[in-house]
């Protein structure tokens, strides 16, 4: 099927490697140039069972997807539909039926829309055991392909290199993201000129930033089966960084004064950790082990509107599932778009990128 409008596939190495960022930070731009614009997600993975659907949403729509819509205020004709939505039941089945792979799905083609971006799979792999991999994908479409990898080590380069070898002329480039400061000079001076010269380019590096990487009191709630204990109407605030409350009362002062925007887990007995953590930059309480904390401990938590939660687990496990979050974390809140779409103009050429993709904004009267 003839595709008559370009498309843009924005992929990654890896998962969790800010694909929705990028849809996010590059879609108002490109509409602020006049140019018209429709977005989608050709393949959804759906393993959560529908758990994860955000209020008000529908349960076979894709959780991205429908943020990203509701977020950007997308008509209903800018919106392309999934071609292909699996379940843990439908890859089962398809492993059933042997060796040979179906044929792949067809996109629908949009004819109002002057560039079409769609967000591709997780990896450079998924989708493959469908014919619907991100490399399947955009040579169905005749799609460029944006590739957005996480750099914070010199390990980018060989991803980035592979990528390059399997995906060849359909990848247009590259935006380097979650930089770290002190990492950036060393990809000023290192990685994006040897990218370049092995044929990747580099449209940018967004820099890390701590509210991008940060999570909500109602997701911990969520990942943790959490009880609210006070503060329930305060699950909205965001928590960047994670402490353990393990230590004597005065070590954890010290500790507490340095973070901020912080959860912190310590055992339901340990009032004296709990006060401290309270008087510092605490936007989370999380207390283990089964003990009902003091009524002063829940008397002040209500003072400073601090939500105080209580989990059936130890303290590593509540650990683990709260940095397995924060690894995970999905872009969900008005905030958090506002910062996306600021680093994006900042610091990503899409003046080069358009040009790449032979595209030229209308000329305004």
């Amino acid at each position: 099927m003839p595709y008559p409008t370009k498309h843009l596939l924005i992929g990654s190495p890896e998962a969790y490697s800010g694909k929705s960022a990028a849809v996010l930070g590059l879609i108002p731009q490109i509409l602020e140039r006049g140019l018209r614009v429709a977005y989608g997600k050709p393949l959804s993975i759906n393993f959560s069972g529908g758990s994860d659907e955000l209020p008000g949403g529908d349960p076979d729509v894709d959780l991205d997807v429908q943020f990203i819509v509701s977020a950007l205020n997308l008509k209903e004709q800018q919106v392309v539909p999934s071609t292909l939505t699996l379940t843990e039941a439908d890859v089962q089945q398809r492993l059933r039926l042997g060796p040979s792979l179906p044929q792949a799905p067809v996109l629908p083609a949009i004819a109002q829309a002057d560039l079409v971006v769609l967000e591709g799979p997780s990896t450079l792999a998924e989708g493959t055991l469908f014919g619907f991999s991100l490399l399947q994908q955009a040579e169905q479409m005749d799609a460029a392909i944006l590739l957005v990898a996480r750099c914070q080590t010199l390990a980018v380069v060989d991803e980035l290199l592979a990528a390059k070898a399997q995906l060849g002329d359909r990848l247009a480039g590259v935006v380097l993201n979650d930089v770290p400061k002190a990492f950036s000079p060393a990809v000023d001076q290192f990685v994006t000129p040897f990218l370049e010269q092995n044929g990747i380019a580099v449209f940018g590096q967004i820099p890390s930033h701590p509210l991008l990487r940060s999570i909500s009191v109602r997701e911990i709630v969520q990942k943790l089966g959490a009880e609210v204990l006070c503060c329930g109407d305060r699950l909205n605030l965001m928590v960047e960084q994670l402490t353990i409350g393990a230590m004597n009362v005065n070590s954890a002062l010290r500790y507490f004064n340095r973070a901020s925007n912080m959860a912190v887990v310590t055992g339901g007995d340990r009032t004296d950790i709990q006060l401290a953590a309270l008087e510092a930059s605490t936007n989370c309480l999380i207390l283990t082990g089964h003990f009902l904390p003091n009524s002063i401990v829940i008397n002040r938590a209500e003072d400073l509107e601090v939500p105080v939660l209580s989990v059936d687990l130890d303290t590593l496990t509540t650990v683990e599932l709260i940095d397995k979050a924060f690894s995970q974390a999905r872009f969900s809140e008005t905030i958090k778009v506002d910062c996306i779409l600021q680093l994006f103009k900042q610091n990503v050429d899409l003046e080069r990128l358009l040009a790449q993709l032979e595209i030229k904004p209308p000329v305004r009267a």
